[in-house]
């Protein structure tokens, strides 16, 4: 195939996937409220079908064809339950085709050379440029930057001796001083200057080095930073089937189903997507053989004829977090029981303690071998599919709930690293080992008096302070649940150092002897160092020694096994989890298209939506278009409407005044600092120091 009909292959497959997408939504509309474009929906079929006949695509463009018939009656005499439907029959069928044919028109890799395809940040002229990496090569190239930041902590340990050095040499020419006041000898005098020059040359290198050390750091993020992303792929690329594979597994039960994605541009590791896919394939096929319901049982039931399911992408504190949400049957607790007693694994319950059944019944179904399925078809009843999804979830050291949706139907949600291999933990000391801690499931970090433990149900527990509110939670010492000898809760004078853990509905706080840092680490495999593979999930080199990734849930599970999770739900020690709030909206302003994309980088990592403006124009527009900006984060030097100028009309319009506004420049000028804080900006940061925690550091405080 010739480099112009890859290039215009490119270009149709980009056009395929943009008209079925608003086709569908034009669709999906019509199901919903019977506001539909119809008439839009028409001339996307038809150019469609133009299209498919320039690239000499007789099958979509006899596909298209039929849909625009559909289509061209449509507005005059609206589209009927049975319409719609073979009009997304036939949007899956050109899906499918399209599908086909990129996997045709695409080379093929060497057999022993996996490979990443990474899209570019740009639009060329025909469609998304596309590389081809070794997965291997940017593996080895992830672990050589934690070997460089590593040399970087040495260095750090070299300043600290330089430091040392000074401190002697000021304490030597103060003891010269006092003898050369004694002697006043010429020598002495000599001596004196070139100790003098000494001290200077060792200040000038100490600054030198810092200032080395500063910018390898930096420069060693961005690569970090950098190679990372050369492994993130749009979630589309991988899961944009689904979609399809449910109305045809609908269709072939008899069942009236619309699928919603959202979320699906936001980029994520390939190995990450590829490990979750068949797991999500599953959990949809369960939303459709057991979730969703015929129109009579629906229409009974008050419900729309037509079942939901959706798949929702977010990125949290580098976590991919997917939540399948349908509006079926839900999860049918008594017949989970019913199950659970037959096979001997439910023991006996509290008749008091119904949250605490249904929170254990849920996790149930999560077990091997566990199934409610009357009988065994080719979509379930073997009930090994959630295993495999909880066992998956976990090697990616994630997480995964499953609880009723609202107001009817099952809500699961996932949580797994964006990128596979670098994981944000916590290092924490306990005895005398250092063990780690995934940062995602930690809620906060405590500092609390002993006389603050208290003993609830046979458990320790303390009152803790979370969003204005203070709840009871276990508390029990971490080395004692690693059995590790010590069995009670490690103080020094009166306090303990306490991480508080979340992992689902459950809470509990894990007192340990120090609190040592966070950092962003390499997690590596442990067949070798740990005989308990529930309870670890990876290993880390800190001061090139081996230390153990615990796994949040499995601690969890290890303190409630004797039963002390039941006696905390009846004292009402642990609270059903809150669905998380949305996530705070940040509007960055800067002519560069590099710093724009670096900031929003930084800024998704963390959990916040950003949206992007050119100019101050620009960004006025946005402000005032009802979007719900929470903080603005603007440059100066703008075309059109600088910072200043955007900062001073938001200040002077009553909607927006509120608004935080944080101005980032390469203006160091202490005269702009004084104008852009006068003006009402909130925080000045300045480009030639940048630093990142500088920068989150100010969001959380404004926030």
């Amino acid at each position: 195939m010739t480099d112009l009909q890859q290039e215009l292959l490119a270009i149709f497959r980009d056009e395929v996937r943009e008209h079925l997408s608003e086709i569908r939504r034009v669709l999906l509309a019509a199901r919903e409220d019977g506001d539909a474009d119809f008439i839009d929906a028409f001339r996307r079929a038809h150019s469609l079908k133009g299209a498919a006949r320039a690239v000499d695509n007789p099958a979509i463009e006899s596909l298209a064809h039929d849909l625009e018939a559909l289509l061209s009656d449509a507005p005059a005499t609206g589209a009927a339950a049975p319409g719609l439907a073979e009009m997304e029959r036939l949007l899956d069928a050109i899906e499918g085709e399209a599908g086909d044919m990129a996997r045709i028109a695409a080379p093929e890799a060497a057999p022993n050379d996996a490979a990443v395809e990474v899209p570019a940040t740009e639009q060329s002229a025909g469609g998304v440029d596309y590389l081809r990496i070794p997965a291997a090569q940017v593996d080895r190239a992830l672990h050589s930057m934690e070997t460089l930041s590593q040399e970087l902590q040495r260095r750090d340990r070299a300043e600290t001796a330089l430091l040392q050095i000074q401190a002697s040499l000021k304490s030597l020419d103060q003891r010269w001083r006092r003898a050369r006041r004694a002697e006043e000898s010429d020598a002495g005098a000599a001596f004196e200057h070139e100790l003098l020059q000494l001290a200077r040359d060792v200040g000038s290198a100490m600054r030198e080095r810092r200032q080395g050390t500063w910018n390898l750091d930096q420069a060693a993020a961005r690569l970090r930073d950098d190679i990372a992303e050369l492994s993130l792929v749009p979630i589309e690329s991988v899961f944009g089937g689904f979609g399809r594979m449910v109305r045809e597994l609908a269709r072939e039960n008899d069942r009236d189903v619309t699928f919603r994605d959202r979320g699906f541009s936001l980029h994520a590791d390939r190995r990450v997507l590829q490990a979750l896919k068949d797991p999500l394939m599953h959990l949809l096929r369960n939303a459709v053989s057991h979730g969703a319901e015929g129109g009579a049982e629906r229409r009974a039931a008050g419900k729309p004829e037509t079942v939901s399911i959706s798949v929702e992408a977010a990125a949290n504190e580098g976590m991919l977090v997917l939540t399948v949400r349908d509006d079926g049957r839900g999860l049918d607790f008594d017949r989970i029981a019913a199950v659970a007693g037959e096979a001997g694994i439910l023991p006996p319950q509290m008749d008091d303690a119904p949250a605490l059944r249904r929170e254990q019944l849920a996790r149930l179904l999560f077990s091997p071998g566990f199934s409610t399925a009357g009988a065994v078809d080719r979509l379930s009843g073997r009930g090994m599919g959630l295993a495999i999804v909880h066992d998956t979830v976990r090697r990616l050291q994630g997480s995964i709930d499953i609880h009723p949706a609202t107001p009817y139907g099952t809500q699961i949600v996932i949580a797994a690293p964006l990128v596979a291999a670098r994981h944000n933990v916590l290092l924490v000391e306990a005895g005398p080992n250092i063990f780690a801690l995934p940062m995602h499931p930690i809620e906060s970090l405590l500092r609390l008096k002993t006389s603050d433990i208290h003993s609830m149900g046979g458990s320790a527990v303390v009152p803790v302070t979370l969003d204005g509110s203070e709840i009871i939670v276990p508390i029990v010492g971490l080395g004692a649940l690693l059995n590790m000898g010590d069995k009670g809760i490690p103080a020094e004078n009166g306090m303990v150092s306490a991480v508080l853990v979340r992992w689902g509905a459950y809470r509990c706080a894990f007192v340990v002897d120090r609190l040592i840092e966070s950092r962003n680490a390499i997690v590596t495999d442990t067949a070798v160092l740990s005989s308990d593979p529930h309870l670890v999930n990876g290993s880390l080199l800190y001061d090139e020694r081996p230390v153990l990734v615990l796994n949040p849930a499995e601690l969890l599970a290890r303190w409630g096994r004797s039963g002390r999770f039941a006696g905390a739900y009846e004292t009402g020690l642990l609270d059903r989890v809150a669905t998380p709030a949305t996530p705070p909206t940040i509007l960055v302003v800067d002519d560069s298209i590099t710093t724009r994309t670096l900031e929003k980088s930084i800024l998704e990592s963390q959990g916040y939506r950003v949206i992007l403006s050119m100019d101050g124009i620009d960004a006025l527009s946005v402000l005032r278009g009802g979007t719900g900006i929470d903080l603005v984060i603007t440059d100066i030097e703008m075309p059109r409407m600088d910072g200043f100028s955007l900062l001073q009309a938001m200040k002077n319009d009553a909607d927006l005044a509120t608004i935080p506004v944080i101005l980032m420049t390469s203006r160091a000028d202490p005269e702009d600092m004084r104008r852009g804080l006068d003006l009402g900006a909130d925080s000045y940061i300045t480009k030639q120091k940048f630093d990142q925690r500088e920068l989150l550091s100010a969001i959380t405080q404004l926030l």
